[in-house]
């Protein structure tokens, strides 16, 4: 695959439209299909507002915003995909609809086209099944916005073949962006391993140990973190946000690392969305008092460590499990969630018997397989060795 190949792009909601203006700067043709006239209309008016305000602020000159623009069409059916030699899916994150998409386009492109899937939790292997050349299929895993965030998850199935693992790779790398490949299990790198940013957050809150404002204090003051946990949830969407936590508990077979809160579920059921609704963890209507953290920096730390050494457990144990290379687990936490730095040199200099001690307070306290420590951890602090020596 190279730039003169079409691509198609199945859904025209953020980040289906997202992909296609990816996909067009960098000079390729893409048609874009939904299902949804109305959203098909207003992806187009998105995009070019988007190309526009690009333009205006000079990041990209009249004529390269307007080529780009033109070569971005909206088709009415999956046949506008004929010529295409990539497709990917950006549908909603469901099982039923993704198979019965990908049977359908199959029946429509070349043999040698490659089918790709968008999605953050959902079995690769599983999607491809629905396919009568499921070695073409793969997942490709952006973060929204598309276009800005660098980050993309080469995710390959059980059958996909080793050249569409390169093709698909050296495609989305020549897009600009930075391309980690994961093993094909639920959350793949960063929705796996960043489930107790959230979660132990959440823990805590739900204790009573500490309020919303002040875990994100911490979280920013102490960790350098760009966002707190309950801004971050806020702004991905407590609907999104939680949905991902449930398939991923649900996806390893409800291991309670994952087990999602009652306190975002409510926050869901009442509708209470985040930025997008006006209320999440935080109110967003106007005239809404901000609460204020309490900044107790004792407090701070301790909230800032029980929670990264969650996250380093985690870390820690999908390079054991092989779901990633080190560098790439480290990679994708910086890249695709900006985290200030990758959570197994984090390790390292924090010391891994201090995670390892903090890990076992938290346990012998509770009491709960949560806290159980990965085995790598537990044999490199026995060696004496870290995760970059």
């Amino acid at each position: 695959m190279n730039q003169e190949t079409a691509v198609g792009v199945i859904g025209a909601g953020t980040m289906g439209s997202g992909i296609a203006q990816v996909a067009a700067t960098d000079g390729h043709r893409v048609s874009v299909f939904d299902s949804n006239a109305d959203a098909r209309s207003g992806a187009q008016a998105r995009i070019h507002k988007i190309l526009g305000r690009l333009a205006e602020k000079g990041r990209l000159d009249r004529e390269s915003a307007k080529a780009i623009g033109e070569r971005i069409v909206f088709v009415p059916d999956l046949q506008g995909f004929g010529d295409c030699g990539f497709v990917i899916e950006a549908v909603v994150e469901r099982l039923d609809v993704k198979t019965a998409v990908f049977a359908e386009v199959e029946s429509v492109v070349a043999d040698d086209c490659v089918l790709a899937t968008n999605t953050s939790s959902l079995s690769i292997a599983a999607i491809s099944a629905a396919c009568s050349k499921p070695e073409r299929v793969i997942g490709a895993h952006f973060f929204n916005p598309a276009p800005l965030m660098p980050l993309v998850e080469i995710v390959p199935g059980l059958t996909t073949s080793e050249a569409v693992v390169h093709a698909t790779r050296a495609l989305i790398d020549d897009w600009g962006k930075t391309t980690v490949v994961a093993k094909d299990t639920a959350g793949f790198i960063v929705n796996r391993v960043a489930r107790p940013f959230y979660g132990e957050a959440l823990r805590i809150l739900e204790e009573g140990i500490a309020d919303v404002a002040t875990i994100d204090w911490a979280m920013k003051e102490f960790g350098g973190f760009r966002m707190g946990p309950f801004e971050l949830m806020d702004f991905i969407g407590n609907d999104v946000n939680y949905k991902v936590t449930e398939t991923v508990f649900a996806a390893f077979f409800y291991d309670p690392r994952y087990k999602p809160s009652f306190a975002q579920k409510r926050l869901v059921e009442a509708g209470w969305l985040g930025r997008k609704s006006g209320r999440g963890f935080y109110d967003y209507r106007e005239g809404a008092p901000h609460p204020q953290p309490k900044k107790d920096d004792a407090v701070g730390r301790e909230i800032l460590m029980r929670i990264l050494v969650m996250l380093i457990n985690e870390a820690a144990d999908a390079l054991f499990w092989q779901v990633a290379s080190r560098d790439d687990i480290d990679l994708a936490m910086t890249k695709g969630v900006n985290y200030p730095r990758g959570l197994l040199r984090w390790a390292d200099d924090t010391g891994l018997d201090e995670v390892l001690d903090r890990l076992g307070r938290l346990f012998a306290e509770y009491g709960e397989d949560r806290y159980r420590p990965s085995p790598l951890l537990r044999r490199m602090a026995a060696k004496g060795k870290t995760f970059y020596s």
